[in-house]
């Protein structure tokens, strides 16, 4: 059986409706903290079991029987995110799973200026010291997250933010495919993969003239310090361990960090994906 976790948000829940496409449903099994809201899938034939990665007795239920997990990263950050890792990884190595699988990021590395960079190298660190077969899955900078920063832009036509670098910004459902193919048995990776990108890493500067080309009118590019931008974050009400985490991706970005571009992710779903150009258009056409 393959178990997923999270398949209930972007991720995960794309994952388990492309992996429905390739193996039959009883195969499949999800852990969710609310099975409620998979009710559906559950009335497809997918096994929905409780599980919480602050609850090590419910993952070991809901990892009953599995050949393959797919772990998906928590939505923590620092020690917190490593802690609630580390017990899904216990939970599966006493359950017996043949294999898991981690949906890392591209720049998973100890000395990233993006903290949740490091907290995918640390959990590497973990499935390789388990020794039970893993894969990491290390997936482009999601596309979601530059749409986030340009929603303002959709208003003002100015995409003000911190100095950046190039990003190989990459969608959530080519990152599903993928995901699902690997799980299917249909590709199989020994540790990290390469990296799982987009066609083109693109700068904010590069993305307001495709701003501009899509929407027709002019959008420009400003550069706010990034105490300045850090203190807007903070007027909207975020918590300054957010505010100080949304700067940081700034900073690994022009250090380099998400510039790999890689052709790994078109051969595993047998086309090119998709462009930020095509998906800002889909966005903003909402």
């Amino acid at each position: 059986m393959i178990i997923v976790t999270g398949a209930t948000g972007k991720l995960g829940r794309r994952t388990v409706e492309r992996l429905l496409e390739r193996v039959p449903a009883d195969r499949v099994g999800i852990s969710v903290r609310d099975p409620r809201k998979a009710q559906d899938l559950a009335d497809r034939g997918v096994r929905v079991r409780r599980g919480s990665f602050d609850d090590p007795t419910s993952l070991a239920h809901s990892f009953e029987g599995a050949e393959q997990l797919l772990l998906v990263s928590l939505d923590r950050t620092g020690e917190e995110c490593v802690s609630g890792h580390r017990t899904a990884i216990d939970a599966a190595v006493r359950a017996g799973v043949g294999r898991i699988l981690y949906t890392s990021q591209m720049g998973a590395a100890h000395d990233s200026r993006f903290q949740a960079c490091r907290d995918h190298a640390r959990t590497e660190d973990l499935l390789r010291a388990t020794g039970t077969p893993w894969t990491a899955l290390r997936n482009g900078f999601y596309a979601s997250s530059a749409l986030q920063f340009l929603e303002p832009a959709r208003h003002t036509a100015d995409i003000a933010l911190p100095a950046d670098g190039p990003v190989t910004w990459t969608g959530h459902d080519d990152l599903a495919e993928a995901t699902a193919v690997i799980l299917a048995g249909e590709a199989r990776f020994e540790g990290p993969t390469p990296p799982l990108t987009g066609p083109a890493a693109l700068d904010f500067a590069a993305v307001a003239a495709i701003a501009s080309e899509t929407t027709g009118r002019p959008v420009t590019r400003t550069v706010v310090p990034d105490d300045v931008f850090r203190e807007q974050v903070l007027e909207h009400g975020a918590p300054a361990a957010i505010a100080d985490l949304m700067v940081s991706i700034f900073a690994a970005a022009r250090k380099g960090e998400f510039t790999a571009v890689d052709s790994t992710l078109a051969e595993l779903i047998g086309r090119e994906p998709a462009d930020f150009r095509t998906q800002l258009a889909r966005a903003w056409a909402e």
